[in-house]
């Protein structure tokens, strides 16, 4: 206890005559602050702050402002929670406490011990209140975020004289795709600093981010690692969320730091070209167990990997994963033929509009003529290319997609045409193959085709005339066989006209052109509920609709058409509570009733955080329970009006988590 006290003496002397050498002669004080504290210091007196009084206007948000921040940080805060309460339990009575602020400093929600949260109130220690570091100075929050590195702030350290008192150790928070998204920090009395507070932060941030990562690729196949074993389901393990045609879509800040990448060198590659082995070989693998665990070689690199989350079925990772080496060869044929999940004869469900494009898509099976797919975002354009190749004869070669809108320029490139080891920086020494190459003796669809960038227009014109493609830095062509199917919501004529568009690709490329009607246009609609209803409904017994309900879909215009319609019968079938089949009016949202439809692009049930976190329908029940509820003041009664459910069912629905 007496060496504790002697160093907290020493840190105050040093801070003591640092600040001196800071504030009353302007210089740096080297060696008696962290650099972090030095330079949040700088930035401090460049801002125009003093250290004897903060800028004027300073003010915490009312509560209806602090609510719409609140609601705009939802997801964040749905998944803190439960970690900040666990935080708390380890620290309680310490006089503590733990706030969770979001990417600009501003406090969300704390909770903490009585005594130190009467006295924070008084520096606005507070939710509503920002601890943005040009506001409050230096603070482990507001520093945290500039720095975006965890941090420890100490008494004096604070750059406002006021907030001397306190000492705070704050860890940023970063989302599935990289951005910094909040701040995790824990605040408390100079006077019971405890030396491992840092560490405790630093760790539980680890998990909040590890817990958005799986919220929101929850249908996605995880792909988790480490170099230790032992690792495997820690906070610590790297993480990689992949999609079912092989795609990475996502990785934590750990997987970079184990595989030493950048997140431009993962995001939105093959599998095979970040992990260095075949994706489909590792389910193979590991399929039938769980539990268990390999060893592979990344980069001359041993790591251990588990796979988790939504595995598809072995026929299909067969042939989605199918990866096609540099030397091609003919594509593995399984030994018995699983029929397709999907074909042009499963997806007619008796729309004359879409009957006459399956009937000439039909007409071309087997034919080297490429198809152009025309549609509104959302129609089923790349349902319909999958159908289109699962009721060809190349059904049992890959399938492979690549949404050029989705890519930044600089990465298409080598997505598409591949590239030899050492062609740019970062490449990996072996080279890989892009998705021309991976298609080869099946078929290739281009998304939003529209969005490829002139110079690349040129060059997959050469494929297509060549039929073979040169992969980035090398001089050898590589022969390729495939079917190209393209879509787009553009108009490629216009987009030609204006230039942005090569016209003879655009003629190359418009074999046939099959337009898929809007769902709102669509007769089709009742069946396409049912399918889609008995699609959702899995081991649940299966559900029906009440004509009312029936009649309030087919008289909506639907602006986000089958997308938006999968996820509004999502939502209702979540709603039901156990043993209850019938979906109602009540179960669906109240978009569907008003005289006109929402904007496209700003539907509700489109944009909400649960459709692409995709979770399980429990999940997507409790969500869409706490929206009513929020939307309602928290009436519990109100909400579960609206819900068309009972109270006991609506309690029911929230605390499923």
């Amino acid at each position: 206890m007496g060496q504790v006290l002697r160093t907290a003496e020493l840190h105050g002397q040093k801070l003591q005559q640092a600040r001196q050498l800071f504030f009353d002669r302007g210089e740096l004080p080297e060696g008696l602050v962290d650099p972090l504290i030095a330079r949040s210091w700088e930035r401090c007196r460049r801002f125009g702050l003093s250290e004897t009084h903060h800028l004027p206007g300073v003010e915490s948000l009312d509560r209806v402002a602090l609510k719409t921040e609140q609601d705009r940080n939802r997801y964040l805060l749905l998944q803190g929670r439960p970690i900040m309460e666990h935080v708390y339990d380890q620290i309680r009575e310490s006089g503590s406490m733990v706030i969770l602020a979001d990417a600009n400093g501003l406090l969300l929600e704390t909770v903490g011990d009585a005594d130190f949260v009467d006295r924070a109130d008084r520096i606005a220690l507070a939710a509503g209140a920002s601890w943005d570091e040009n506001q409050r100075g230096t603070n482990a929050i507001g520093t945290a975020l500039s720095e975006e590195a965890p941090i420890e702030v100490l008494g004096s350290e604070h750059f406002l004289e006021h907030n001397g008192f306190l000492t705070c150790c704050a860890s940023p928070l970063f989302g599935p795709d990289g951005r910094l998204i909040g701040v995790l920090d824990i605040s408390g009395d100079y006077r019971s600093h405890q030396r491992h507070t840092l560490g405790l932060v630093r760790f539980s941030s680890l998990i909040i981010e590890r817990r958005l990562f799986e919220s929101i690729h929850a249908r996605d196949i995880l792909v988790c690692f480490h170099r230790q074993a032992d690792y495997l389901g820690s906070p610590k393990e790297g993480i990689a969320a992949v999609s079912p045609d092989g795609q990475v879509l996502a990785v934590n800040r750990n997987a970079l730091d184990i595989l030493g990448i950048r997140q431009v060198d993962a995001v939105r590659r093959d599998f095979s070209m970040v992990f260095e082995n075949s994706l489909a070989a590792l389910i193979d693998r590991l399929r039938h167990n769980p539990q268990a665990s390999c060893e592979i070689s990344v980069g001359g690199k041993r790591i251990h990997v588990q796979l988790r989350g939504q595995l598809p079925p072995p026929s299909v990772a067969g042939r989605v994963y199918d990866e096609a080496p540099v030397a091609l060869r003919a594509p593995r044929r399984p030994e018995t033929a699983t029929p397709p999940a999907i074909t042009l004869d499963t997806l007619n469900t008796g729309d004359a509009r879409l009957q006459a494009a399956i009937d000439r898509a039909r007409r071309i099976l087997g034919r080297d003529i490429p198809i152009l797919i025309q549609g509104e975002s959302g129609a089923g354009k790349e349902m319909f290319a999958k159908s289109f190749h699962n009721s060809g004869p190349r059904q049992a070669g890959p399938f492979v997609a690549l949404n050029c809108a989705s890519i930044p320029e600089t990465l298409i490139e080598s997505e598409l045409f591949g590239y030899q080891g050492g062609a740019f920086t970062g490449a990996r020494k072996e080279g890989a193959p892009g998705k021309i190459q991976q298609a080869h003796g099946g078929t290739l669809f281009l998304d939003e085709i529209g969005d490829m960038p002139l110079n690349l227009q040129a060059r997959l014109l050469r494929v297509l005339q060549e039929r073979c493609v040169t992969p980035l830095g090398s001089t050898r062509a590589i022969q390729v066989d495939i079917s190209l199917l393209c879509a787009t919501h553009r108009r490629l004529r216009e987009e030609v006209a204006r230039g942005t568009f090569r016209e003879d690709l655009y003629y190359r490329l418009n074999g046939m052109c099959v337009t898929l009607p809007a769902l709102r246009e669509r007769t089709d609609i009742r069946q396409m509920v049912a399918k889609l209803a008995a699609a959702e409904s899995g081991n649940r017994a299966p559900v029906r609709f009440s004509e009312s309900a029936l009649q309030a879909m087919e008289r909506y215009d639907w602006p986000g058409n089958i997308r938006q319609l999968f996820n509004v019968i999502r939502v209702a079938i979540a709603l039901l509570d156990d043993g209850e089949t019938l979906i109602s009016e009540s179960h669906l949202p109240e978009e569907l009733f008003e005289a006109a439809p929402p904007p496209s692009g700003s539907d509700p049930w489109a944009a909400a955080p649960f459709d692409s976190a995709a979770g399980s329908l429990e999940e997507i029940g409790r969500q869409a329970a706490l929206r009513t509820l929020e939307s309602v003041g928290g009436n519990i009664s109100a909400a579960a009006r609206q819900l068309g459910i009972s109270r006991n069912t609506l309690y029911r629905k929230l605390g499923k988590f």
